[in-house]
Formats: structure tokens, C-alpha cells, sequence
């Protein structure tokens, strides 16, 4: 909510989308009555239809009616749109330029009519606000690359989204290689904005999917509750769910499957494997909590206290035995085979302590088997924090890194060297 002298700024979700509103202040309120978002009069910020996020610019300036916000989505490009919210209408500022792009990945400039959300609870917001929609052109890879929407079953029936990604020219049914990543914690909503650095495995015919898990965002705060605390296996098996639904629907070969997953990601990931260590043919756990009953049993560190909301508190038994249950480090399957994996740590990392990828990348050498124990990488960076040492170009290459590491084990679509023994199941699982 961001709130003006003139105008409240309201965002809001429906059906896992997000949206804005804005209303006009000062408010009338009937306080005899219950008071629905509609019956204030909102405006609805016309947005594209495949939008996934909304990141609200420097709006500093409390007596301007003008609200800047960044659109994203996994096809379109970042977009600069400012909304006149006294005026009713919008305007296209500046959008983040694509190069290397060839002809090959369809027309990048369609001309599109930017959709305006059904208002909750209302059949004719549309036409309060279709007046002041207009054609807008703007870049779009919508017609080279398939971004879905789906619906996963959980274990207990419960519906999770489960964003799908891949191009229409290389994707195979059946035969493609994908990439999962989930994170499920802290409420936080999983990030699925622009990433040129995606079509490098897209172009190669890889799926990218992204799980919404309980514990993460949802449309309500019933969502982060009921994959936090002692509700954390929620979220492990929605991740499970979703990637069985990956391979199950053809979008993934049932041994081309990969995960991905940073920081409490890590954690979500981890559990994973050890509970279907056969679900994934590689992952990469980046500054991952992995020895989660330890770390929480230490006050000392910065984070502990406040992870006790989230996580829960060890020094109750209860708590306890329940975080045991699924604690990464401590559930590694004595003798078992896990996928090949690449785990990344900072030695300068405040959040998560380098030696919790340390100990997991050790236990699992020692007690995994040993075709496995083999396939284990960990890359300790030992001048970056949480978030590594930043800059472009040191992103760049930590990308390519991890994208060596997938078409390494994994292999590309197209790779004929590697068709065979990729398309068959390891001897070792």
C-alpha cells in the first residue's frame, strides 16, 4: 500500500496475479455496512495480460498524482509505466533493450492492448475503465517463448501455482531437459521478472518452471503460514509435487529434471532430494540453510531469534523433533544416490555460515555412495557476502558456471554425443 495526498495506492492478488488499484482520498465510509474494494470507486492499473511482477519506482513526491511502477514478466522485458491517477490514464516510459536477439525468436515488437483486471466481486469494472486503454507497443517474446500458468496438486489437495517456461522452436515433449527452483519462505514471493540470461538454455530446449510453495507469497497470508513453522513440510512436498507434474505432463524427461534453489531455497531443495532422491538428475544450492537444527540451536549467530518465527525454536521439544524431521544435513540416506550437485557458499556470508555448505558437501561424500560422493562441487567464494561480490560481469560468469554445471550432467536437447546415455536411467539410481 503506498498512499498519497490525494490517492491510496492498493495492491492486491487474484488467483496468484498481482494487481493495482487506486482510490480517490478522502474516503466516504459507511460504517453501518461491510465495505468492498469496489464500492470505493477504484481504479484498476491497466497492466499486460502475462504479467508476474510489479516493483513500484521512486514515488517520493506526496502531492504527485503520477505513480511509477517497473513491469516484468518472464517474456517481456522490464517496462517503465507511470499511471496518472487523477486523469485515469497511463503512459509507457522506457523499457529495457534486448540485444542479440535474433528473427529467429518471432516479432519482438507486436502491438498489444494492455489488459485491465476484473475488479473483485464485480462484472463491469472492465467497462469503467476500457475508455482509457489504448494500443500500447512495447517488447514482447510471447510469441517465441511459452510462459504457463498451472495448477500442481499438492500431497493434501491443495492447488500450487507453478509457473512454466520454454520456447516454442526447441522445446520437445517428453525429451526436454528442465530447470525447478522454488524458495517457500519467509513469505517472500519468487522471483519471475525478465532474465536475458535464461535464453541461453531456453534456446538449447530446456524447461524453466518456477514453483510457488507454501511459505512463500500467496494470495493470502494463510499461504506463508501454511509452509512455515510446523507446517515447513508443505512446502517440501509441493516442491516434490511439482516436479513429479513436470515430468508426468511431458515437459520434462522423467531423468532430465533439475533444481535450483538459494539460501532458504536451499534448505527447500535439500529436504527434497533426501526425501526423492530420484526426482533429480542435478541441483545447485546456492549460500543454502542446509544445517538448519544446529543453526537454530545457537543464539550466538545473527539470525537465530528471528528465524524461531519462521522456522521454529529447537529448544522446544516439540519444535525440535519436528525441524529434525527434515533438516537437510541430518537426513542425507546413509549409502543412498543423490544427483550431482554443485553447492555454493561466501565465506564472508553473514546470513548463512560458509561451513553449512561445507559440512553437507562432506557428509555427503562420506556417506553417500560413491559413484555419487563423486559428482559433488562446492565453489566457495571467499570475498562475497550473502549475495556474492556483485557487479555485472561477476554475475555473468556465475551464471555460466552454473549453466556449464547443468549441460555437464545434464546435457542439452540437441546433443547428440549425449542423447544416449542422458535419455537412459544412471546405473547408479
Amino acid at each position: 500500500m503506498d498512499i498519497f495526498s490525494g490517492h491510496l495506492v492498493l495492491f492486491l492478488q487474484k488467483k496468484g496475479f498481482p494487481m493495482l488499484c487506486s482510490i480517490n482520498l478522502p474516503v466516504k465510509i459507511d460504517c453501518e455496512r461491510k465495505m468492498e474494494v469496489d464500492d470505493l470507486d477504484p481504479w484498476f492499473f491497466p497492466l499486460p495480460s502475462n504479467i508476474c511482477s510489479i516493483v513500484p519506482g521512486s514515488n517520493h513526491d506526496f502531492s504527485n498524482p503520477m505513480y511509477r511502477v517497473v513491469l516484468s514478466s518472464p517474456v517481456m522485458p522490464d517496462l517503465i509505466v507511470d499511471y496518472d491517477m487523477s486523469k485515469r490514464t497511463f503512459s509507457i516510459v522506457l523499457q529495457e533493450e534486448v540485444r542479440g536477439i535474433s528473427d529467429d525468436h518471432g516479432n519482438c515488437l507486436p502491438i498489444h492492448k494492455l489488459h485491465t483486471p476484473e475488479c473483485p466481486g464485480t462484472q463491469n469494472c472492465m467497462e469503467k475503465n476500457d475508455q482509457n486503454i489504448e494500443l500500447m507497443r512495447w517488447k514482447d517474446f510471447s510469441d517465441a517463448y511459452f510462459c504457463e500458468r498451472r495448477e500442481v496438486i499438492s500431497h493434501d489437495g491443495v492447488r500450487v501455482p507453478l509457473t512454466i517456461l520454454y520456447s516454442q522452436k526447441a522445446w520437445q515433449k517428453s525429451l526436454s531437459p528442465g530447470l525447478l527452483q522454488g524458495y517457500g519462505a519467509y513469505g517472500e514471493v519468487l522471483d519471475k521478472s525478465w532474465c536475458p540470461d535464461r535464453l541461453s538454455l531456453l534456446d538449447r530446449g530446456w524447461v524453466m518452471a518456477f514453483a510457488d510453495v507454501r511459505g512463500g507469497s500467496g494470495e493470502h497470508s494463510s499461504w506463508h503460514k501454511s509452509g512455515s513453522g510446523l507446517n515447513k513440510l508443505n512446502s517440501i512436498y509441493d516442491f516434490i509435487s511439482c516436479g513429479n507434474y513436470l515430468i508426468n505432463e511431458g515437459y520434462v524427461h522423467r531423468d532430465r529434471l533439475g533444481a535450483i534453489g538459494f539460501s532458504a531455497g536451499g534448505l527447500l531443495v535439500g529436504s527434497a532430494i533426501n526425501m526423492n532422491p530420484k526426482l533429480f538428475r542435478a541441483a545447485i544450492l546456492k549460500v543454502p540453510f542446509l544445517d538448519i537444527c544446529n543453526t537454530l540451536l545457537d543464539p550466538s549467530l545473527p539470525l537465530t531469534t528471528l528465524d524461531y518465527e519462521e522456522f521454529g525454536n529447537p529448544q522446544i521439544q516439540s519444535q525440535f523433533e519436528y525441524i529434525l524431521s527434515y533438516s537437510p544435513y541430518e537426513n542425507i540416506p546413509y549409502n543412498g544416490c543423490l544427483p550431482s550437485m554443485l553447492v555454493t557458499a561466501s565465506l564472508l556470508d553473514s546470513r548463512v555460515g560458509v561451513w553449512e555448505a561445507a559440512k553437507w558437501v562432506a557428509k555427503l561424500r562420506d556417506i553417500t555412495c560413491c559413484n555419487c560422493s563423486s559428482s559433488v562441487i562446492l565453489k566457495t567464494n571467499m570475498a562475497g557476502g550473502h549475495f556474492g561480490e556483485g557487479g555485472y560481469y561477476s554475475q555473468c560468469e556465475e551464471t555460466a558456471y552454473d549453466y556449464a554445471f547443468l549441460m555437464k550432467i545434464i546435457g542439452n536437447l540437441d546433443d547428440k554425443k549425449s542423447a544416449g546415455c542422458f535419455l537412459a536411467t544412471p546405473p547408479c539410481l
